[in-house]
């Protein structure tokens, strides 16, 4: 059998990927797999043909905006809830290492180092992606919750 990591829309798509919190109309809200900042998560397509967002037709490309802003919308209350230091929600889609159609849901704190707070994520250290200490585990099982429950109840 294979990693589910290794094809994580198709994992999906079969009921076997573990970080899928929801269905949304254009794709799965998925948890990320490092949470160093809480509640990170991504909005992967639910065709694993498609690269980017001018692939789908124009109806497609707005669902896929809209079921992401559902899914920052859901981050945002989740994070706002449980730390009073939470700032915004930063919305990426990149697809630099990837192929498939993704989109990147960071929530950003006050508790940030200064130096980086205010800077796209992808200036941390590239440690913070391999920490074990950040690894998702049953430590997010309420943050996971509390974002599948907001994608709920919108």
């Amino acid at each position: 059998m294979t990693d589910w990591r290794e094809d994580r829309i198709r994992s999906a798509l079969h009921g076997e990927n573990p970080t899928v919190l929801g269905r949304l109309p254009a794709g799965f809200a998925v948890i990320g797999d490092v949470q160093w900042l809480p509640g990170y998560c991504l909005l992967l397509t639910d065709d694993p043909e498609v690269e980017r967002l001018s692939d789908l037709p124009r109806s497609a490309r707005s669902d896929f905006l809209e079921s992401m802003a559902r899914l920052g919308e859901a981050v945002e209350r989740a994070c706002a809830e449980r730390d009073p230091a939470f700032r915004r929600i930063n919305l990426e889609i990149l697809g630099n290492t990837d192929p498939y159609l993704h989109a990147h849901i960071w929530p950003r704190y006050e508790w940030e180092p200064p130096h980086l707070v205010g800077m796209p994520v992808w200036l941390y250290p590239p440690d913070n992606w391999r920490d074990p200490a950040s690894g998702l585990g049953p430590q997010h099982d309420e943050l996971r919750a509390a974002i599948t429950g907001h994608l709920a109840a919108q």
